[in-house]
């Protein structure tokens, strides 16, 4: 009898994984625990291995396709033995078409999934998941889910929060059917021309971007921070570090700086929802993670509030390597709380980095370059100068509670010792 390949459970919160690559076709033969294939979620890529030894008799689901933690990718089994198709369901596939009755609230896209609503969830291309409960409250109430600002994981819309849009009366009831025009591209291709696919990573890039941009108001802050000492320090104990194995980057200050700004104001360690603001206790330092033309990772430094210079600097340098040989686990990209992206090294001397949510600001560090600076005493010195670009969700801060947060990182630099 043949054996079921199974989408499993790559981490907490994880529904579905994207198929990248098959290592294997169909008519192949396999070993148990050799890789098979590779999928992809939240940005990690992560090969799964054959559950059993055999040749590939059918192959379900297709590359650049989502699959849901359970569906079925593939058939292993002896060699020219019978598929029954009894009993086996292929890894569900999202095909999305222009609907003419927007009534349910889903935008332009109605979106078949091999199931009835009531079975499965519903994926809108503008709007995430969105639950078959969400679309039929929707669809009973005229709401247009568009208008409705989403409390749950990564901003997902919830039942509560289409019945306090209702309750709230901003919703207008108009069961008439509305003709959707798909709205045509204004680039037009010339001769020569190349289109490059959208890969997994940078289809979530693009859609993570997009909606935190449409979920929190952003505001900048920057500071000037003199990094002499922190410069001397690391000279100093640079070779130090190396004696155990650990390179002593500026991005370990700069984490280290974040934390003591974040222990003495809490509320930047935080997230917004409808009903307050949460402020987390444990303090996950995300650290933006260039991947080159593969787009960027954020992976997550947990409890970051109990590491000392070297411990810090030690999982600055083993996550950041596990990232660019795609080796991090799903749930090292997860549960942070606040968000370093250290793009001087591109050269950059300031940006406005977009926060990641439902994180409630994010510090951008610029390049570090030698300028003249005016001193105590009105003399003029040369200084190894950075900008600290701090972004933040008004929401949840003011430009006072901002600026005494981006002081305290600054003065924490500046005050090495």
């Amino acid at each position: 009898m043949a054996t079921k390949v199974l989408v499993p459970l790559l981490g907490e919160g994880v529904e579905e994984v994207t198929v990248i690559k098959w290592l294997k076709k169909e008519g192949d033969s396999v070993k148990e625990l050799e890789p098979l294939l590779e999928v992809n979620t939240d940005k990690v890529d992560t090969e799964i291995p054959a559950p059993a030894s055999g040749t590939v008799l059918k192959i379900m689901a297709e590359e650049g396709v989502p699959a849901k933690v359970g569906a079925v990718l593939a058939l292993i089994g002896k060699a020219g033995e019978a598929v029954e198709s009894g009993g086996v369901e292929s890894a569900p596939q999202v095909n999305a078409k222009v609907s003419s009755d927007t009534s349910t609230g889903l935008s332009a896209s109605q979106l078949s999934v091999g199931q009835p609503v009531t079975q499965s969830a519903v994926r809108s291309m503008d709007l995430g998941f969105i639950s078959p409960v969400v679309a039929k409250i929707a669809a009973e109430h005229g709401v247009n889910l568009q208008q409705v600002a989403g409390t749950g994981l990564n901003g997902r819309i919830t039942k509560n929060d289409v019945l306090s849009f209702v309750d709230s009366g901003k919703t207008t009831i108009d069961h008439r059917p509305q003709t959707m025009v798909s709205r045509p591209s204004s680039i037009v291709a010339g001769e020569g021309d190349q289109l490059i696919k959208h890969s997994p990573i940078r289809k979530s890039i693009a859609e993570h971007m997009v909606m935190s941009k449409h979920t929190s108001p952003h505001v900048l802050t920057v500071m000037e921070a003199d990094m002499s000492r922190v410069v001397k320090h690391r000279s100093a104990n640079k070779e130090i570090f190396s004696r155990d194995g650990v390179n002593l980057t500026f991005t370990a200050y700069f984490m280290t700086a974040i934390v003591a700004g974040l222990k003495s104001y809490p509320i930047v360690n935080s997230s917004w929802s409808d009903e307050g603001v949460l402020v987390h206790t444990a303090v996950n330092l995300g650290m933006a993670t260039s991947l080159g033309e593969d787009g960027l990772i954020v992976p997550v430094i947990k409890n970051a509030d109990n590491l000392s210079l070297l411990a810090m600097a030690r999982s600055v340098n083993d996550l950041a390597n596990r990232a660019r040989t795609k080796k991090l686990q799903t749930d090292e990209v997860k549960g942070g709380t606040f968000t370093l992206t250290n793009h001087g090294t591109g050269e950059s001397l300031f940006a406005f980095p977009v926060i990641n949510q439902p994180q409630c600001g994010i510090l951008g560090v610029g390049k570090m370059q030698k300028r003249v600076v005016v001193t105590e005493g009105d003399a003029i010195a040369i200084r190894p100068m950075v900008y600290l670009s701090f972004v933040f969700d008004h929401r949840i801060l003011d430009g006072a509670s901002a600026d005494w947060f981006l002081m305290k990182v600054k003065e924490t630099l500046e005050g090495w010792s």
